[in-house]
This record gives C-alpha cells, structure tokens and sequence, in this order.
C-alpha cells in the first residue's frame, strides 16, 4: 500500500508512505519523498530498502569484525590513517569476492555465506601460511649468511680514503664550498700536540 502525505507546515517535506510485509512478518513502514509512483514502485522501493541495509551490514564486517571492535587505527597522521583506511577496505573487498565466487558456484545468494566464518579460516590460511614462510624464510636466510661469510676470508672492508664532497654544489665560487672541497676532513687533520 503506498499512501502521499502533504506537508502540514510551510517548508514541510511531502511524503509517500508504503506498507509491506516481509515473510508475513510484522508490518513495515517506509517513509521516502520519491512521491512518483509510477516511477518509483512500491515494491521497488521496500526491496532496495531491505538491501541499503546490506551496506550498514558492510559497515559493521569492517568496524566490528574485520578491524576488532575496539580498535583504534594506530595511525598519528591523516595521510597514514588514510592508508589505514583503505587497506581495510581492499582486505574486505577481497573477502567478499571470495564469498561471491563461493555462492556463484554454489548457486546461493551471497547473503547466506557468514563473513565471520569467512574472515576466520583466510586469517588461519594467512598464519599457517606465514608459518611456511618463516621457514622457508628462515632457510633462505641461512643460504645468505653463509654467502657472506665465504665472501669474509678476502679480509675486512678498507677505510675510506677520500673526503666526502658536495658532488654537484651549489656554485662552484662559493668561498665555502671551495673551502669543503680542499680541507681534508677533520678526522684526518693533524693535530698539535703542546
């Protein structure tokens, strides 16, 4: 049933009404200013309401269950809070094509797959991955170290020889730049002893 109700003070807002029943269950009613009924159906509208829901459903994967319910983004500046903000958002977009592609081969409606179960076992899957891969890791490290003491026999690392220099200063007849280039540096000055 969709009813219009005027506004009954000036700067009111007309509204349309529309009763419905979901599953015969209690009555629900919807309150729009979409007052067209010929363009916005009744039956339209109660189904795209039951779904903007599904966007506050969203929300709470994110904020509750994906991030932890008490958690705050330990960012200290915007642009990293920014970061934050949009690696939880990739990590969630992913989880639900892995539901998608589960209730396309299943042929269910994505809404009956469980996030929480889902975001569980890909956390496990990404330990018990992370687990492999420090061993692996950990071997690959070895491999290295034992490079590098191989390469230590051909005795330690000489010191440095030259100065460092501006390489490219800024102009070549600043008196102080001419100076930096020419002294040698101060740890290789002779010192005067009394």
């Amino acid at each position: 049933m969709s009813l219009a109700v005027n506004a009954s003070h000036p700067g009111g807002v007309t509204v349309r009404v529309i009763e419905y029943r979901v599953a015969g269950g209690e009555v629900i009613r919807l309150l729009t200013d979409l007052t067209h009924i010929e363009a916005y159906p009744a039956a339209e509208l109660a189904a795209l309401y039951y779904e903007r829901w599904e966007a506050e459903s969203a929300h709470r994967q994110v904020k509750t269950f994906q991030r932890g319910s008490a958690q705050v983004l330990p960012s200290t500046a915007p642009a990293l809070a920014c970061k934050e903000v949009w690696a939880h958002l990739e990590v969630h977009h992913c989880l639900n094509r892995i539901i998608v592609r589960v209730a396309g081969g299943e042929r269910i409606d994505p809404d009956r797959i469980s996030f929480v179960k889902v975001l569980k076992h890909v956390r496990r899957s990404v330990v018990n991955q992370a687990k492999d891969a420090m061993s692996t890791l950990g071997s690959f490290l070895a491999m290295l170290e034992a490079k590098v003491r191989r390469k230590l026999g051909s005795g330690p690392r000489r010191h440095r020889a030259a100065p460092r220099v501006l390489k490219r200063p800024d102009s070549k007849y600043s008196p102080a730049i001419k100076k930096r280039q020419h002294d040698p540096p101060a740890a290789s000055r002779p010192t005067s002893s009394p």
